[in-house]
């Protein structure tokens, strides 16, 4: 592609507080043609982005006014949002990992040459030029799925390219995400939705009847086998195989599967021919499958099979702005199906629902409704009293926790909970401080990552990166 095709009317906007950076990218950029701008801390910067438009923003993760990559969200929601290159001192894998998830274009260290920078420069215009002249998204059928949270939106795009496809599929969350929701949504935006979705959940499968459920079996493969059947996997021919709890899979019938995946041919049990079917898998765990893997649970080469397109579904408790969303969708369903008389929610309801964590997701969240309403039977207007116990208990103590004035505040209480220093040399006693003031830093902000960001000092990635090796759970 020409250069000056995509130079045309491109604006650079670079938000870091290092001015000699600013003014040497800014230099090396004008030089190649382009319009470019800076400015020194994040509030300035998403000011001028918000005030016009950008093509590229370099955008690095410590500022003196806040996270980089903590804004990404805010960023997103710009009407024509640039393509953003994250730009960082440190050489932190889990920052890394962070602005890639959060869909940035590309992470740059600084140390890096102006070559580097130019490079992914180019490469992210060709990519917006290339996005921009791509014809209209087609009309997700979104089923049930509710919301229109960043998390929410990045599946359903997910969903659509899946959905042009015929590539395996495996889609991650915790239970009550809705894995099985995103699933057929896959299937009835494909050309195969005019055929079966079937449905099997792996974790349900008694271990000796696995093999002759998903192959078939042929008469008197076994003692109870008095007539031929059919396996799932022909049943979802020319249509999807949706394999829920995926990990729960026996090893020794993982093989098989992977056979029967790459050549869509496999032997029902007892039987002499192979039939074929052309199914089109999608998988769903909850389950870590990396450390299955590492653990000899899981077959390696099932999982890369598998994973052709992941799709992780965000927990609840990080995607909150969609529960009052999800809260009148259930509502309206009772009201439809069940003729169920509607009740109001009251402000302070509607709080204690965003106040607690919901280990048990969009599941639970619709048990606790079905709850409340049941509670309030004639009662026109649901209030934190018809909440389930164990909510309102959860939210009374999480109120109760005492709060740090963070302004005023300059250190922890120091509990003498270290065995004496004689008895651990250095590198251990650190550790162990160590550890000790990440939980009193998560245990004082509540598990807010943004405050204890701000207070500590610490970035995002590497404060997610201490949690991990601590197994300190937020």
């Amino acid at each position: 592609m020409r250069l000056d095709k995509i130079m045309k009317k491109t604006k650079i906007l670079i938000i870091d507080d290092d001015t000699f950076i600013c003014k040497v990218l800014t230099k090396r950029f004008e030089k190649l043609g382009y319009e470019t701008h800076f400015s020194l801390t994040l509030r300035k910067g998403l000011d001028k982005l918000f005030s016009d438009e950008f093509d590229v923003l370099f955008l690095d993760v410590n500022l003196p006014d806040g996270d980089g990559l903590e804004a990404i969200d805010n960023i997103r929601e710009h009407p024509n949002a640039p393509e953003i290159i994250i730009m960082t001192g440190d050489s932190n894998p889990e920052g890394a990992e962070l602005a890639m998830k959060s869909r940035a274009w590309d992470y740059i260290q600084k140390t890096g040459s102006q070559k580097e920078f130019e490079f992914s420069l180019i490469r992210a215009l060709e990519y917006r030029q290339q996005k921009q002249s791509k014809p209209p998204k087609q009309t997700i059928k979104r089923n049930s799925i509710i919301g229109t949270s960043r998390q929410v939106t990045a599946c359903l795009e997910k969903i659509s390219k899946a959905s042009n496809n015929n590539a395996p599929v495996l889609i991650t969350g915790e239970t009550g995400t809705g894995k099985e929701l995103f699933a057929k949504a896959i299937h009835e935006n494909s050309r195969r939705n005019k055929n079966d979705f079937i449905v099997v959940d792996c974790a349900a499968l008694p271990e000796h009847l696995v093999e002759s459920v998903l192959f078939g079996h042929s008469k008197g493969a076994f003692t109870s086998a008095d007539s031929d059947k059919t396996g799932l996997l022909k049943l979802a021919d020319k249509g999807s195989l949706f394999l829920d709890e995926v990990g729960e899979l026996p090893l020794a019938i993982q093989k098989k599967f992977l056979r029967a995946l790459q050549e869509k041919k496999f032997r029902p049990v007892g039987s002499k021919k192979e039939i074929s079917s052309d199914f089109r898998l999608i998988a769903a765990t909850n389950r870590d499958v990396s450390t299955m893997i590492e653990h000899g649970k899981f077959r390696e080469d099932l999982y890369f099979r598998i994973a052709s397109l992941t799709i992780e579904l965000a927990p609840l408790r990080d995607r909150k702005s969609d529960i009052a969303l999800l809260i009148k969708h259930h509502m309206d369903r009772k009201e439809k199906l069940f003729d169920e008389s509607p009740h109001k929610i009251s402000n302070e309801f509607m709080d204690d629902l965003h106040g607690y964590n919901w280990p048990g997701n969009v599941r639970e969240l619709f048990n606790s409704i079905d709850y409340a309403c049941s509670d309030a039977f004639n009662e026109s207007i649901l209030y934190p009293k018809h909440l389930p116990d164990y909510i309102r208990s959860f939210n009374i103590k999480n109120k109760m926790k005492p709060k740090r004035n963070i302004e005023t505040e300059g250190s922890f209480k120091e509990e003498s909970t270290f065995a004496p220093v004689e008895t651990l040399n250095l590198k251990n006693y650190i550790e162990k401080i160590k550890k000790k003031y990440i939980t009193d830093l998560m245990s004082h902000t509540n598990d807010d990552i943004k405050t204890a960001c701000s207070l500590s000092g610490l970035s995002r990635g590497h404060l997610y990166a201490l949690l991990k090796e601590y197994d300190i759970r937020n």
